[in-house]
């Protein structure tokens, strides 16, 4: 079993609360949810109104399928131009 994580950091530069946050945040996780069946969390900066990190976690017994969706899900969140990726770092385990 393969088991990858990847963490992608986030910057949402028009948003002014908390509540903004977490509308856009909802909806870049339940597109990327819908799309790719990975799991999908806010794991930092969750009291910060114009940063975040979410975490993505993909299993399978193949390496190559889960770096490549860990790959896709990063440029798909970058795509969606909701907010701004700083940083994406993955890990497979």
């Amino acid at each position: 079993m393969i088991v990858g994580i990847c963490s992608i950091e986030l910057t949402l530069a028009e948003n002014h609360d908390l509540k903004g946050k977490r509308r856009v945040l909802k909806s870049i996780k339940d597109r990327v949810r819908d799309r790719f069946n990975v799991s999908i969390a806010e794991v930092e900066g969750l009291d910060l109104w114009q940063r975040s990190t979410i975490g993505v976690a993909s299993v399978s017994k193949d390496r190559d399928q889960v770096e490549s969706t860990l790959a896709h899900v990063a440029a798909f969140v970058e795509g969606l131009n909701l907010a701004r990726v700083e940083s994406v770092h993955t890990e497979i385990l």
